[in-house]
C-alpha cells in the first residue's frame, strides 16, 4: 500500500500575470492530475548563456497520488512555456488522512 505522496515542483516565468498561472495549474488539477498545488513568487539566481542571471519566476508545487507520476509529469514538460524547464519530483511522506485525501 502506498505511503508517501507525489511532490513535483517547477517554475513559471516571473512576467505572468496570477491569472494566467492560475490558469496554467487549473489545467493539470482539472485533468486530475494532480489534487493540489501551490504557487508563489521566487527569486531566481541561475548560471545561464550570459553568466550568472538573476530573474522572477512563479515557483508551483503540485501534490498528487504516486500513480500519476508519468502522466503529470509528460503534461507538464508538454505545457511548459520554457525550452528547459525546472523538474522535480520527489515522494513525501505524510499522514494517512491526507494521503487518502491526495488519492481520492
Amino acid at each position: 500500500m502506498e505511503k508517501t505522496v507525489l511532490v513535483v515542483q517547477t517554475t513559471l516565468p516571473g512576467e505572468w500575470i496570477e491569472a494566467e498561472v492560475g490558469e496554467w495549474v487549473f489545467s493539470i488539477i482539472s485533468e486530475r492530475l494532480a489534487t493540489c498545488a501551490q504557487r508563489n513568487k521566487v527569486e531566481s539566481t541561475y548560471r545561464g548563456d550570459d553568466g550568472v542571471e538573476f530573474s522572477s519566476e512563479w515557483r508551483i508545487q503540485f501534490k498528487a497520488p504516486s500513480r500519476n507520476r508519468d502522466d503529470l509529469i509528460s503534461k507538464i514538460l508538454k505545457i511548459h512555456p520554457y525550452n528547459i524547464p525546472q523538474l522535480l519530483a520527489w515522494d513525501a511522506d505524510t499522514s494517512p488522512e491526507y494521503l487518502n485525501w491526495v488519492q481520492a
